[in-house]
């Protein structure tokens, strides 16, 4: 068994940022290497799944830090990851997007489906359609994905 670098630990030397904690889960958590034909035959609704996830704790890891009390944390997850601010998110990526993430993008519009309850069924296909792309960017560009998220929360 091959024991760890001092470098793999480097992230234990120096205050934790929340972007850390993000690419720290990405190594953790990411599933088997997809091919890019097997990613491709996933539904835009099993990429938006997946997305909805990985957003969520990026988010989450951004209020980590100062500490604050459960409810604080839930209230300001909550209003990161509504329809309505995914929606206007995705708005603020359109310009920075290759053509391959704006057909991702259109899959993920086109695949909302079903009556939204809270927001109107624009909201709800854009924010969809943000999943969708942050669940194919995790699963075939892990740096895309930071650069894109990065974008959104700049001063985090």
């Amino acid at each position: 068994m091959v024991s760890p670098s001092q470098e793999d630990f480097s992230i234990i030397d120096r205050p934790i940022e929340p972007c850390d904690l993000f690419d720290l889960s990405v190594h953790i958590l990411s599933p088997k290497q997809l091919s890019k034909q097997q990613v491709n035959q996933l539904s835009p609704t099993a990429l938006a799944y997946l997305g909805d996830a990985v957003y969520e704790l990026y988010i989450r890891g951004l209020y980590l830090l100062p500490p604050k009390r459960q409810h604080s944390y839930h209230q300001e997850v909550v209003a990161q990851v509504r329809a309505e601010t995914q929606a206007e998110h995705l708005r603020s990526l359109e310009p920075y997007l290759t053509d391959v993430e704006q057909d991702i993008i259109r899959r993920g519009r086109n695949a909302a489906s079903g009556k939204p309850k809270r927001v109107s069924a624009t909201v709800y296909q854009q924010a969809t359609s943000l999943e969708t792309l942050m669940g194919y960017l995790y699963l075939t560009d892990g740096d895309r994905l930071r650069q894109l998220l990065h974008h959104l929360y700049p001063d985090r």
